[in-house]
């Protein structure tokens, strides 16, 4: 064990916050004041910990192995200093195997499940750190100043925009969540918008909000899988917002596809989606993407932004416009946790209700680790955030606002981002 301390001592030395490790039989690593404290159990944490196996320590936290004490701005600061290198060259690839655990993953009971696994964890706990809109994906930070309520009701409105919708149109939203857009589309463009969700808890939330607004006639939502929604009429513009990183790589060409059925000619579709900083890696390593999931998204596969275009035309569309806004969800996760972080107590409690005061403590220290852990990927550029637009070419070369445009999309970004 001598050995682990000789390798733990230079990197606590180093560390860009004080950094103290309580080891096993009560010795202390580092100073007792230390911004940042590590209490562990046994020697195998601290093992993980020298090796830069931060997954299997965060693990460790969540089980109560190891006991951790600090602000979590401060615990990733030295998390991202005992990394051995990227995580992001390190995750599994798209071999065989990986293909295999893609398709296998992904069926619709499966999909359901792992959706509610983290969705219905629980709407109390949910609405103590998201903004009241309940918009649980990356926020558009258009002014600095900002809060995170605004900024989200600015990327609602630039995804609108961006989709050109108008009044009557037919919109249909894939992941609804808790109903931000859907309702934010109806209410502001007046189109006849159309949500679908696998989260029995969002669906009851949106309905409610629906007849709370006197929305029925204009606004749907439906407990329903992707792949069984059909239509008679294609919709006019559709939405896809976080949703798609539970599809799996090996289906993102079938995904899309059926995204294209649903589309009228000429329609218009954004998808917003969560991106992998490398070209071949599914998650990260280190053991991150292994403990997301286990504990938050199980199921989840990332693919780099150049495989979103790929995929998205083998499905038969045409990317028009592609845009990352990778710092704003590092700023959009950290308004999160911040939040999070200030109401520990309440979190708790909210938790406790549906699922008892163990599992409850050991939800908390997965979802503050994992907030915060993820504002540190997207800060670094482990992790991207996309927003696709694309259309479904209507073939008709002489329709549309310039000849050859086969669909309603201007070919200009000025509609997109209107002078102020």
């Amino acid at each position: 064990m001598d050995a682990l301390v000789r390798k733990m001592a230079p990197q606590l030395a180093t560390a860009p916050v004080d950094l103290a490790l309580l080891l096993p039989g009560g010795r202390l690593l580092g100073p007792a004041q230390a911004q940042v404290k590590l209490r562990f159990s046994g020697w195998p944490g601290v093992a993980a910990l020298a090796a830069g196996r931060v997954g299997q320590v965060a693990e460790d936290i969540v089980e109560g192995r190891t006991e951790l004490q600090g602000s979590m701005r401060a615990v990733m600061a030295a998390a991202a200093h005992l990394l051995p290198g990227s995580p992001v060259h390190a995750g599994p690839g798209a071999g065989v195997w990986a293909r295999l655990r893609s398709w296998l993953g992904h069926t619709r009971a499966r999909d359901a499940r792992q959706i509610r696994f983290h969705y219905d964890v629980g709407d109390e706990f949910y609405a103590l750190w998201l903004d009241p809109r309940r918009v649980y994906s990356c926020a558009y930070f258009e002014h600095p100043d900002m809060g995170l309520a605004q900024a989200q009701e600015a990327k609602l409105d630039l995804i609108c925009r961006k989709l050109m919708l108008r009044p009557g149109e037919r919109f249909l939203d894939i992941g609804a969540g808790w109903g931000g857009l859907l309702l934010w589309a109806a209410e502001h463009y007046g189109v006849q918008a159309h949500g679908i969700t696998l989260s029995r808890q969002q669906f009851a939330h949106v309905s409610r909000l629906i007849a709370a607004r006197g929305l029925q006639g204009r606004v749907r939502i439906e407990l329903r899988d992707y792949r069984d929604l059909d239509v008679a009429q294609g919709f006019d513009r559709i939405a896809s917002v976080g949703m798609f990183e539970h599809v799996g790589r090996v289906h993102l060409p079938g995904y899309f596809a059926r995204i294209r059925g649903l589309l009228r000619p000429g329609g218009l579709v954004l998808n917003h989606g969560i991106t992998a900083g490398g070209l071949d890696n599914a998650e990260l390593g280190s053991g991150i993407g292994a403990f997301i999931d286990r504990y938050i998204f199980p199921g989840g596969e990332l693919v780099h932004g150049s495989r979103v275009l790929r995929a998205l035309t083998q499905g038969g569309l045409e990317m028009l416009d592609a845009e990352n806004l990778r710092p704003h969800y590092a700023r959009t996760l950290w308004a999160w946790s911040d939040a999070l972080e200030a109401r520990l107590p309440e979190a708790r409690a909210a938790l406790a209700r549906p699922h008892g005061a163990a599992q409850a403590e050991k939800l908390l220290r997965a979802y503050r680790l994992y907030l915060a852990g993820c504002a540190l990927g997207f800060e670094q550029g482990w992790l991207a955030l996309h927003q696709v637009l694309a259309s479904r070419t209507d073939g008709k070369t002489h329709s549309g606002p310039l000849p050859g445009a086969q669909s309603d999309y201007p070919f200009h970004r000025g509609y997109m981002y209107p002078a102020h």
